[in-house]
This record gives C-alpha cells, structure tokens and sequence, in this order.
C-alpha cells in the first residue's frame, strides 16, 4: 500500500559544526629543556644524615674532617697568640685546648643538641673582643711577655663564661627558636650565602675524578685528603732544600712546613709527662672585666646566628628536612653550655657552627652523622698527644686557603638552592633578595675596612661596651643579612604568604609538623623520656 499524500518526511536537524579548541600557547621553557620540581632533600647523596658507610672509609671521612677544622684552629692561634705575647709553647697549649673543646662540643651536639652532622669549630666572630682584650694590656708593665700572654687569656676567660649564659638563656628559654619563626626560604637565601661566601674560587680536586673511571669514588670522597698530601710533602720537600731560605719573611711564614715551631713545642716528655691533656683552669682563676664582657656577648650572638645558618646548610647537605625551631633553640643553648666549658679549660675563643667541614658534606656527598662523630675522636687524641697534633699543624696555611675556597663555595650555593621553595619571579622577593645580599656584603666590608689593628671600629661613643657589640654585630655577614632580610621579609607586603614560601616552609617550623622531624631530630636511645618537655 502506498503512502498518502498528507504524509511528511521528518528530516533531522543538520549537525552543528564545534569550532575545535583552541591550541594552547607554547610553553617555551619546556621547549628548551626540562624543569625540576623543588625538592625538599637532596637525592644525590650517597649517605644521609642517619646512613652510614663503612668503617674503613668512615675513618677516613672523619680524618679529613679533623684536617679540615685543623686549619681554622691552627691560623687563629697563629695569628692571635703572638700578639698576646706568647711563645710558641703557649700556642702549642692553645692549640691543643681549641682541638679539645672542638671535640667534646662536637659530640655534644651531634648527640643532643642539632643532631646535625655539623663540627663546633673555632669561630673567627670572637676576633674584635679579642683584640680589644689584647690592646687593653699592650700598655701594661709586665715581668715578662708570658705574664702578659697570661693575664690575657684568663681574661678572656672570665669574658667567655659570663657571656656563655646568654646563649644558654635564650636557648633553653625557647627565645631563639620563637625567633627563628621569622625566618623564611627568602630570608635564608641570603643567610646561608653570606655565611659562607668568602674566598671563592673552583678547584682541581673536583675534576680528578675523571683521570680513571674505577677511581671515580675515591678521588670524589677522598679528593681533600689527596690533595693536601700531595702539595704538603712538595712543600716539605722545598723547606728542607732550602728553597725558602732567601725568601721574603712574608713567604716563609707561610709556605715553610716548620713556621709554626709546632713540633719543638709541642709536649712529649717535657716536665716528665707524655701527655698533655686540657683542665679546668689551667691558665689560672678567670679574670671579669665588664669593658671586656659585653664584647664577648656580641661575639656570642654573633656566633650563634652564624650556627644557625649554618645548620640549615648542613641540614640540605645532610640529606634531612629543615630543622625546627625547638632543634634550633637546644642548639644555641648547648653551645651556650660549650662556651660555659670553653671558658673554664681556657680556650682562646667560643665555638660555632663550622662552615668549612658543613662544605665538606657536599664535596663528599656524604652527609652521615657518624662520620662527624668518629671526628671527635682524632680531635681530643690529637690535642691529648701534642706531638703528633703538631705534625698535622705544620700544614702550610695556604693549602687550607686553597681547599677553603670550595667547600666555603659550596656552602654559598647551597643557599640559593632555598629559593626553589618561594616565587622567584616576584619582584618583591627579587628586591630583599638583592638589597639583603648586597648590603650583607657591603656593610661588613664597611667595618673591616675601617676597624684598626687594635680592633677599634667604626662605631666609637663614650660607651665600649656599645662600640664592642655593635662593631661585632656589623662585621658579620651572616648577622647583617639576618637582620635586614628577616625585616624587610616581615614587613614589605609581608601578606603575600605564598610568594614567600611560607605554606612550605611552616610545617617545618613546629615539632609535629613534619612526620620526618623526629626520624633526623630525635635524641638517641630516647633520652627525650628523661627530660622534661619545657627543654625538648
């Protein structure tokens, strides 16, 4: 049958044409090569903070961290005890205290205090006080240059101790931590760079790698140990030649292996005893002088704001997360404790944070814990059997300048990689960024160009004690950049949290705010169940 007439053919509608979606720009970083995600640890490590090689080689490792800190130990003595009027003798003693207080403050911390594998070394930041200690007696009558070399030192005692409780105050206190919240990864770019910028120079140590592939791992772990081996038998070689026998004094002084009369004045069997070890007082009852006090204090703040930038360098090195505030606080009061023991065993200046052997973490790329530990050991036997103390002190200085210049740039580069976890493309952050960097430098060069020989700086009121504390706070990087980034970071558009890390950086700040805290921050064979909580 057919179809009628009034039937209709019912067409569907003709599709709609969809306009295809529009390409995306090109993203032109991804076209010229990859990009990083900020990484909160680092993955090229071969042992972190709580992993630890063998014990041939950990022995090894923590020999060239007692050689490394040697040298810090080793020019500070030089320079200072002459001018205090001792022989060299009495800086062979100096020497041996120094190793010994850089030990025991060592495995203190490492045990109960940072829990970082950082060596409390010699800090250059006591150098004003000292100075100022020194100029204070140059006009003095004494019987002898020695009477006066001794006068000095129990002064710097009594200074050392009074000024220790400060930082055991704001430590245990929890102050310095509850400052330490202040801080930001764009207040620790410039902190931790200028902490360890100095001498800055690359070095072949880091290219003999590639002489013999199978010697790969020895050259990058040992490189240091190589190296100064090396140029520290050419350099006996030419003193016992007789190449340095017409030479400027300047050049005997310092490339001459014997320069320091460490070897003849070290004790071996003089006054019938094989051994020296350090005491309580050895130099006499400690001498208070108020002048002399308060520069000691700023050295002590000084020397704790470059400890805690240096711990957050370790931290990186390490291979552990940022350490938190409570950590930071029981540092600085531990090393409260150091300068306490410091001044009693009659050491020549306090301890800090070593930048030198925290540059050696990553020369090495191993950051254990235990190699620092097993460090403690060469230091306190070394400072015991003076003689073969001496033996390693008779490096030339140059050679420790040379190594200085790397693991010093190592510790600078580590802190620019802290601006991965803030925007570095806000103009803001550029701006303290560039003005904590550049003023970090420019002011401490201000000082050190216009403090005089006899440590009188730029700052000169009536007041000392204002000119001691002032003239040592401004003659630190790591101090000036502290101050000025942690201030311009709090108060120019300070809201911008995001911009400025915070959101990374917070969970770091309290105890329970990262699960990894207590793997890298806990105390050893739980202490923390015997100690109260105020002072965890």
């Amino acid at each position: 049958m057919g179809e009628t007439e009034n039937h209709q053919h019912h067409h569907p509608p003709p599709p709609q044409v969809v306009a295809p979606p529009a390409a995306p720009p090109p993203n032109f970083a991804l076209s010229r090569g990859p990009t990083w995600t900020p990484a909160e640890q680092l993955h090229q490590l071969q042992y972190c903070i709580h992993s630890n090689p063998s014990w041939p080689q950990a022995l090894l490792l923590a020999f060239q961290h007692f050689i490394v800190n040697l040298g810090t130990t080793v020019l500070i003595a030089s320079t200072m005890v002459p001018r205090m009027g001792g022989n060299h003798g009495d800086k062979a003693r100096v020497i041996q205290a120094l190793l010994f207080m850089s030990g025991i403050n060592t495995l203190l911390q490492t045990l109960i205090g940072s829990r970082l594998p950082t060596v409390m070394g010699v800090s250059f930041a006591y150098t004003l006080p000292l100075l100022s200690i020194i100029n204070d007696y140059t006009d003095e009558a004494f019987g002898t240059e020695h009477d006066r070399f001794v006068r000095g030192i129990r002064t710097i005692q009594g200074s050392l101790i009074v000024a220790s409780f400060v930082n055991i105050i704001l430590g245990y206190s929890r102050a310095w931590g509850e400052l330490t919240r202040f801080f930001t990864p764009i207040v620790m770019v410039p902190v931790v760079c200028l902490v360890g910028l100095g001498l800055f120079a690359r070095g072949f140590p880091l290219y003999l790698k590639r002489v013999h592939s199978r010697a790969h791992l020895i050259l990058e772990r040992f490189a240091l140990l190589i190296c100064i081996g090396i140029v520290w038998a050419f350099a006996s070689v030419l003193t016992v030649s007789g190449a340095y026998n017409n030479v400027k004094t300047a050049t005997k002084l310092s490339c001459r292996t014997d320069r320091s009369y460490l070897m003849s004045s070290a004790p071996w069997y003089g006054h019938n005893v094989l051994i020296k070890i350090p005491y309580p007082f050895q130099w006499g009852t400690p001498i208070f002088r108020a002048s002399h006090v308060f520069g000691m204090i700023g050295a002590a703040l000084v020397s704790s704001a470059e400890s805690t930038a240096t711990f957050f360098a370790a931290a990186r090195l390490s291979g552990a997360t940022a350490p938190p505030a409570h950590v930071l606080s029981r540092s600085i009061g531990l090393q409260g404790i150091g300068m306490l023991l410091e001044g009693l065993f009659g050491s020549l200046v306090g301890t800090t944070a070593s930048v030198e052997n925290v540059g050696l973490l990553g020369l090495t790329h191993i950051g254990s814990r235990r190699v620092v530990q097993i460090s403690t050991g060469f230091m306190i036997f070394f400072s015991i059997f003076g003689k073969f103390g001496a033996f390693f002190a008779s490096i030339p200085l140059p050679i420790f300048a040379a190594i200085y210049c790397i693991l010093l740039g190592i510790v600078a580069a580590c802190g620019i990689t802290f601006i991965q976890f803030a925007n570095s493309n806000s103009m803001r952050n550029i701006y303290v960024l560039g003005v904590s960097l550049f003023l970090g430098l420019s002011i401490p060069q201000y000082f050190a160009m216009n403090t005089t020989g006899d440590g009188h700086g730029p700052v000169r009121t009536n007041a000392g004690w204002f000119n001691s504390i002032l003239n040592t706070f401004f003659s630190s990087p790591a101090t000036v950049a502290i101050i000025i980034g942690t201030v311009l970071d709090n108060t120019l558009e300070a809201k911008q949290v995001d911009d400025r890390g915070i959101p990374w950086w917070k969970p770091f700040q309290h105890r329970k705010g990262d699960a990894r805290t207590e793997e890298f921050y806990s105390y050893p064979l739980r202490i923390n169940d015997y100690i109260p909580t105020r002072f965890l």
